[in-house]
């Protein structure tokens, strides 16, 4: 790929444009365009919630140290990276023919393909831990389980939580992207404006995609803060 100064003036044309039908603002669908962003939250926070809760139980199989047996090991981790393999898009689309339009097909797309991320990500982790907490336990007699509750997971509940707020952020903006197949949410309602032209709706949609995200990113880091 070669750049030429005729690649930067067609760059300075898309900046003329942005300025030219973007601005200024339309307002006049706020609220409709607020609850489509709550709907995507919704959709988004629902996903990721639900895909750590599975993967997290299952995350102990997955880790070298802890499985009991390496068959185990070895199943687990493939259906991990097998549900981490297909695209959010392609598990949408398996799931519309039978579930239809709405955001039943994203809830279930977000959920299979987040629970191979968390399950690589959590069990990586539990690979990471100190061994002093868990001797420790070992030592007073712990069963496996206990080892488990007061060896391992109080070590990685940050991590986790930091995971899984850095997911929540994917999801929000891949939710978006699933509103291109009738997922509904802000996405759609972005894709169908940007179809008829309305660029400064786009504008307040994009905004508010910003906003949302920004507002993750700090509840994030507060709660973290706060399990640290």
């Amino acid at each position: 790929m070669s750049f030429t100064a005729g690649s930067f003036g067609d760059l300075g044309n898309t900046f003329r444009f942005i300025a030219e039908h973007w601005f200024p603002m339309d307002l006049s669908d706020w609220r409709t365009a607020l609850n489509a962003m709550i709907d995507t939250l919704e959709i988004a926070v629902f996903s990721t919630l639900a895909a750590v809760l599975f993967a997290f139980p299952l995350s102990f199989l997955a880790a070298r140290n802890w499985a009991p047996y390496r068959w185990l090991y070895d199943s687990t981790r493939f259906l991990f990276n097998f549900f981490r393999s297909i695209p959010e898009l392609v598990l949408a689309l398996v799931f519309i023919p039978t579930l239809g339009l709405g955001p039943i097909p994203a809830v279930m797309a977000l959920i299979i393909h987040n629970v191979g991320v968390f399950g690589k990500l959590i069990s990586e982790t539990i690979e990471a831990t100190d061994d002093g907490p868990q001797d420790a336990v070992k030592a007073l007699g712990g069963t496996r389980l206990l080892v488990a509750v007061y060896g391992i997971i109080p070590q990685m509940v940050p991590l986790v939580l930091s995971q899984y707020f850095y997911r929540l952020e994917v999801a929000i903006r891949t939710t978006l992207i699933l509103g291109i197949v009738g997922a509904g949410g802000l996405g759609q309602m972005l894709y169908n404006d940007f179809k008829q032209f309305m660029y400064q709706k786009v504008t307040f949609e994009v905004l508010l995609i910003m906003i949302l995200v920004t507002a993750v990113d700090y509840l994030g880091a507060s709660i973290r803060k706060r399990v640290k």
